[in-house]
Protein backbone atom coordinates (compact mmCIF):
# COMPACT_ATOMS: atom_id res chain seq x y z
CA UNK A 1 0.00 0.00 0.00
CA UNK A 2 1.32 3.55 -0.63
CA UNK A 3 0.60 4.43 2.87
CA UNK A 4 3.61 2.15 4.04
CA UNK A 5 5.62 4.58 2.22
CA UNK A 6 3.97 8.13 2.46
CA UNK A 7 1.83 8.74 5.62
CA UNK A 8 -1.25 10.31 4.87
CA UNK A 9 -0.96 13.76 6.36
CA UNK A 10 2.25 13.68 3.73
CA UNK A 11 0.37 12.74 1.04
CA UNK A 12 -1.98 15.63 1.14
CA UNK A 13 -0.24 17.93 2.64
CA UNK A 14 -0.28 21.88 1.25
CA UNK A 15 2.83 22.71 3.29
CA UNK A 16 5.20 24.61 1.10
CA UNK A 17 7.68 24.56 4.22
CA UNK A 18 9.23 21.09 4.31
CA UNK A 19 12.62 20.29 4.06
CA UNK A 20 12.63 18.45 1.28
CA UNK A 21 10.54 22.10 -0.72
CA UNK A 22 13.72 23.80 0.66
CA UNK A 23 16.13 21.57 -1.12
CA UNK A 24 14.20 21.88 -4.69
CA UNK A 25 13.80 25.55 -4.60
CA UNK A 26 17.57 25.68 -4.37
CA UNK A 27 18.16 23.20 -6.78
CA UNK A 28 15.17 25.10 -9.25
CA UNK A 29 16.72 28.43 -8.63
CA UNK A 30 19.97 26.84 -9.23
CA UNK A 31 19.05 25.36 -12.65
CA UNK A 32 16.76 27.97 -14.08
CA UNK A 33 19.20 30.19 -13.54
CA UNK A 34 22.12 28.62 -15.19
CA UNK A 35 19.76 27.97 -18.01
CA UNK A 36 19.14 31.75 -18.57
CA UNK A 37 22.92 32.43 -18.33
CA UNK A 38 22.84 30.34 -21.65
CA UNK A 39 21.35 33.08 -23.53
CA UNK A 40 22.68 35.75 -21.68
CA UNK A 41 26.50 34.65 -22.06
CA UNK A 42 26.37 34.71 -25.64
CA UNK A 43 24.67 38.18 -26.18
CA UNK A 44 27.08 39.80 -23.54
CA UNK A 45 29.89 37.86 -26.21
CA UNK A 46 28.14 40.02 -28.95
CA UNK A 47 27.87 43.14 -27.07
CA UNK A 48 31.58 43.25 -25.97
CA UNK A 49 32.51 41.81 -29.72
CA UNK A 50 30.25 42.56 -32.62
CA UNK A 51 31.17 46.58 -34.01
CA UNK A 52 27.41 46.97 -35.02
CA UNK A 53 24.73 45.65 -32.60
CA UNK A 54 21.42 44.14 -34.83
CA UNK A 55 18.75 44.13 -31.59
CA UNK A 56 15.59 44.28 -31.40
CA UNK A 57 14.75 47.66 -29.32
CA UNK A 58 11.34 47.99 -28.25
CA UNK A 59 11.84 50.78 -25.67
CA UNK A 60 13.23 53.28 -28.40
CA UNK A 61 16.71 53.09 -26.46
CA UNK A 62 19.13 52.32 -29.56
CA UNK A 63 19.87 48.05 -30.11
CA UNK A 64 23.26 48.66 -27.76
CA UNK A 65 21.63 49.85 -25.18
CA UNK A 66 18.45 47.29 -25.80
CA UNK A 67 21.07 44.62 -25.79
CA UNK A 68 22.59 46.02 -22.34
CA UNK A 69 20.07 45.75 -20.69
CA UNK A 70 18.83 42.61 -21.98
CA UNK A 71 22.48 41.30 -20.67
CA UNK A 72 22.03 42.78 -17.49
CA UNK A 73 18.88 40.77 -17.21
CA UNK A 74 19.73 37.22 -18.71
CA UNK A 75 23.00 38.03 -17.49
CA UNK A 76 23.83 39.53 -14.08
CA UNK A 77 20.57 39.12 -12.21
CA UNK A 78 20.64 35.12 -13.53
CA UNK A 79 23.63 34.99 -10.93
CA UNK A 80 21.91 36.70 -8.57
CA UNK A 81 18.99 34.51 -8.86
CA UNK A 82 21.30 31.38 -8.90
CA UNK A 83 23.21 32.79 -4.99
CA UNK A 84 19.55 33.98 -4.26
CA UNK A 85 21.17 37.53 -3.39
CA UNK A 86 18.45 40.07 -4.06
CA UNK A 87 16.53 37.22 -5.52
CA UNK A 88 12.92 39.31 -6.05
CA UNK A 89 14.86 42.49 -7.17
CA UNK A 90 16.76 40.83 -9.68
CA UNK A 91 13.65 38.65 -10.62
CA UNK A 92 11.95 41.79 -11.93
CA UNK A 93 14.70 42.51 -14.85
CA UNK A 94 14.33 38.77 -15.65
CA UNK A 95 9.84 39.18 -15.46
CA UNK A 96 9.74 42.03 -17.82
CA UNK A 97 12.63 40.73 -20.48
CA UNK A 98 10.33 37.75 -20.93
CA UNK A 99 7.51 39.54 -21.09
CA UNK A 100 8.67 41.68 -23.61
CA UNK A 101 10.14 38.73 -25.88
CA UNK A 102 6.75 37.18 -25.65
CA UNK A 103 4.09 40.36 -25.83
CA UNK A 104 6.16 42.57 -27.97
CA UNK A 105 9.17 41.16 -29.90
CA UNK A 106 7.62 37.95 -30.78
CA UNK A 107 3.92 39.02 -30.71
CA UNK A 108 3.05 38.56 -33.96
CA UNK A 109 5.18 35.13 -34.35
CA UNK A 110 3.21 31.90 -33.68
CA UNK A 111 3.48 30.33 -29.90
CA UNK A 112 6.12 28.20 -30.71
CA UNK A 113 8.43 30.75 -31.10
CA UNK A 114 7.18 32.60 -28.07
CA UNK A 115 6.73 29.27 -25.82
CA UNK A 116 10.23 29.19 -24.14
CA UNK A 117 9.89 33.16 -23.27
CA UNK A 118 6.20 32.14 -21.63
CA UNK A 119 7.49 29.28 -19.85
CA UNK A 120 10.25 31.70 -18.45
CA UNK A 121 8.01 34.31 -17.74
CA UNK A 122 5.98 32.00 -15.11
CA UNK A 123 8.88 30.18 -13.92
CA UNK A 124 10.25 33.48 -12.78
CA UNK A 125 7.07 35.09 -11.54
CA UNK A 126 6.42 31.41 -9.14
CA UNK A 127 9.88 32.31 -7.82
CA UNK A 128 8.85 36.02 -7.12
CA UNK A 129 5.72 34.49 -5.38
CA UNK A 130 7.84 32.00 -3.81
CA UNK A 131 10.56 33.73 -2.50
CA UNK A 132 14.45 31.82 -2.59
CA UNK A 133 14.02 29.65 0.32
CA UNK A 134 15.94 28.76 3.27
CA UNK A 135 19.07 28.02 1.04
CA UNK A 136 20.19 31.55 -0.29
CA UNK A 137 21.85 34.09 0.38
CA UNK A 138 18.92 36.32 1.03
CA UNK A 139 17.67 34.10 3.94
CA UNK A 140 21.60 34.34 5.64
CA UNK A 141 21.40 38.30 4.64
CA UNK A 142 17.87 38.33 6.70
CA UNK A 143 19.32 35.95 9.64
CA UNK A 144 20.74 39.47 10.90
CA UNK A 145 18.18 41.51 10.31
CA UNK A 146 15.50 39.33 13.14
Amino acid sequence: MLTHFLPMKALFSVSSHTGLSQVWLLLFRVAVGTSMLTHGIPKLQTLLAAPEIQFPDPLGVGPVASMALAVMAEALCSVALILGLLTRLALLPLMFTMGMALFVIHSGDPFSARELAALYFLVFSTLWVTGPGKWSLDAAIGRFFK
